[in-house]
């Protein structure tokens, strides 16, 4: 998935890696609904005699939103799922989450509140919500927030993501960070070239920034980045944790609403 993709839903969940061995969706829901009636139609006659599979068959055929009912209890019990398994990963793994000074952050160091977004420039779905995550930042002075460069979606030659990471760590270390990052996401149709014209656009200087790009310690923050993501368990992006705990849709809505229940605590 590139980022021609049209953007999702805010209520859509993390966009899933392509390649992951089951992307789920609604198709493989709708798939294992018609298993489960098809079992039971199959193993209905021996249980209740009588023509019981004509019966069901009817009822299904005078009310399909059922089907659909079945398939939104699938796909919610899939998702408390993803949720559980990833926040249990993080329990055991504290260490992964402890503050980076590699990594971009923004607001105060000990904050009661500390946000983190797993993230890719060319990712639909970051991009659809990067201006009202924006917003969070601004609407929340006493929270953390912190950006972890995770490039997921290259395949092959391209490496555009990856090369749109490096930049944006680059532009970081001279202070330019949120202008290039949102730059990035605004950018439709990413390419290395366009990349460099933000990097310029924004005032970075273009020959600190190729050395940090090609640095062998950008090599060693991503492939951090890459591990904790795999040991987290993290399915896609965008992927926001609120002091540990992910976010079942990636609605900015739902991150201040789990953002304002922290701060509660």
């Amino acid at each position: 998935m590139t980022d021609e993709t049209p953007a999702p839903s805010p209520d859509a969940k993390p966009t899933r890696d392509p390649l992951a061995w089951f992307a789920g969706g609604r198709g493989g829901a709708l798939a294992v609904a018609v298993s489960v009636v098809a079992l039971g139609l199959s193993a209905a006659p021996y249980v209740t005699g009588g023509d019981f599979g004509a019966k069901v068959r009817a009822y299904l055929l005078a009310n399909p939103q059922v089907m659909t009912e079945v398939q939104a209890a699938f796909e919610s019990q899939a998702e408390n799922a993803r949720v559980d398994t990833i926040n249990a990963a993080v329990a055991a793994n504290a260490a992964l989450m402890a503050p980076d000074p590699r990594d971009p952050a923004f607001g105060p160091a000990d904050a009661k509140v500390t946000v983190v977004e797993f993230f890719d420039y060319r990712c639909p779905g970051c991009k659809a919500v990067s201006e009202d995550y924006l917003a969070l930042i601004r609407a929340n002075p006493d929270v953390r927030f912190v950006f972890k460069e995770w490039p997921i979606l290259d395949r092959g030659d391209d490496t555009t993501s990856n090369y749109a990471a490096r930049a944006a760590l680059a532009a970081h270390r001279q202070g330019k960070y949120l202008a290039v990052h949102q730059a990035l996401m605004a950018e439709n149709g990413l390419t290395r070239e366009g990349v460099d014209r933000i990097l310029a656009a924004n005032g970075v200087d273009t020959a600190q920034a190729a050395a940090v790009i090609a640095d062998t310690g950008t090599d060693r923050l991503l492939a951090d980045i890459h591990t904790t993501g795999a040991t987290l368990g993290l399915v896609g992006t965008p992927t926001f944790l609120i002091n540990g705990k992910t976010t079942a849709t990636i609605n900015p809505q739902e991150v201040a609403a789990a953002i304002a229940a922290t701060k509660a605590g």
